[in-house]
């Protein structure tokens, strides 16, 4: 029997096996992938903050980047530039395969193309059903991504918002600039992207809560049009964003991490690095409940107290702010705009230390409270109460 079962190979699985492995426990990670290089619809943007703290290979990273132009839905342009890199943009096949290759060396064991079918709770143990084998552990940790059943089936219930991704990889000519598009036409209440990675290369996608498909082809041929990108029929590859985390993430011998349980930043769907974190904090708290061989739901939820400390507060920022925003029509997107750019507001905040690129509250708050915005925040029925952000 192994000390801990992990389902999901992807870079959360993968952190907090080698975490785990490096305390000297036996850990199996069961994915169901035949191989952990395949394709992956995520855009694999990560702040330069996650790059040092996780200390990401520098030969999973396409480039870093230090600046980007976002679109407001007339076409007004706003440019977010710094001189020292804010972000990387790494390959996501690679970057899987490189966080399994860590674990494998501190001995855990990948068992590929085994898709989990169910779990079972017992006293003493969880048994993995994987087709027709069985793997027994004395705790599982879930980090199958988005939508995954088994969350369900471990009573922790279903993530309670979220949208749909879509994205392409297609050539490109000459871009060499994130760029960012809002706007009802574009993708209502969300963004798209198109993001250069390798030389002609780049990633086209949006996020949407309705009609992903449409607004992705209609994004695609829009940069034809325009002469961004050389691809006319890319491969399209679709994936949940969830933008609102579980309430509860562990129960008796079971933890569930990263977008299986919601730890992504609302403002952009983004869960590279909130997953992260939370991997880590999650093979803390399983150590001190191997140690003290207590794995019970009241154990456990130390975790959950533990990331909530660390994202809680964030989360909910992000979320008040995705709601907010999804409110806005065409016309506020572009005042808003204009407002920003006439008050110097943007120039004021490429300057501060509150602007980051994982870390959105303080400048959510800023831009909610600025004396110049308060008259069009005030002219939009909020998604809560005012003053209230939880």
């Amino acid at each position: 029997m192994n000390d801990v079962a992990v389902i999901g190979g992807g870079p959360v699985g993968s952190r907090v096996a080698y975490r785990l492995a490096g305390y000297g426990y036996d850990v199996v990670v069961l994915e169901k992938k035949g191989d952990l290089g395949e394709p992956v619809c995520c855009t694999g943007i990560i702040g330069m903050e996650c790059v040092k703290r996780f200390d990401i290979d520098d030969n999973v990273i396409f480039r870093r980047a230090n600046s980007a132009a976002i679109y407001s839905p007339s076409g007004k342009r706003l440019n977010v530039r710094r001189q020292e890199p804010q972000a990387a943009i790494v390959g996501r096949a690679a970057f899987n395969v490189s966080l399994a290759e860590r674990a494998q060396d501190r001995g855990v064991k990948y068992i590929l193309d085994s898709p989990v079918g169910g779990m079972e709770v017992r006293e003493d143990r969880v048994r993995v059903k994987t087709g027709d084998v069985s793997c027994e552990a004395r705790v599982a940790v879930i980090a199958s991504g988005f939508g995954s059943k088994l969350v369900e089936e471990a009573g922790m219930g279903r993530i309670g918002d979220f949208a749909m991704g879509a994205q392409a990889e297609v050539e490109t000519d000459g871009v060499e600039e994130v760029d960012v598009y809002l706007g009802k036409k574009v993708a209502p209440g969300f963004f798209s992207w198109l993001v250069p990675t390798s030389p002609g290369r780049a990633l086209v996608g949006l996020i949407s809560r309705t009609r992903t498909g449409y607004f992705v082809r209609k994004l695609i041929s829009s940069l034809v049009t325009q002469g961004k990108i050389t691809t006319t029929e890319p491969e399209i590859r679709y994936a949940g964003v969830a933008l609102k985390a579980l309430s509860r993430t562990s129960g008796n011998r079971v933890i569930v991490v990263g977008s299986a349980a919601g730890q992504v930043k609302p403002t952009t769907g983004g869960g590279i690095y909130y997953g992260l974190l939370c991997a880590d904090i999650a093979a803390d708290s399983l150590h001190r409940a191997l140690e003290n061989d207590n794995l019970s739901a009241k154990s456990l939820a130390d975790y959950d107290r533990q990331w909530k400390k660390v994202l809680g507060r964030e989360q909910k920022l992000g979320y008040w702010s995705r709601k907010f925003y999804e409110l806005l029509s065409d016309r506020q997107i572009d005042r808003i705009f204009d407002i920003i750019k006439s008050n110097g507001i943007d120039e004021a905040l490429m300057q501060s230390d509150d602007l980051s690129f994982d870390w959105h509250g303080k400048v959510i708050l800023k831009l909610v409270g600025h004396s110049a915005l308060s008259r069009t925040v005030r002219s939009v029925r909020l998604p809560f109460p005012a003053g209230r952000k939880d």
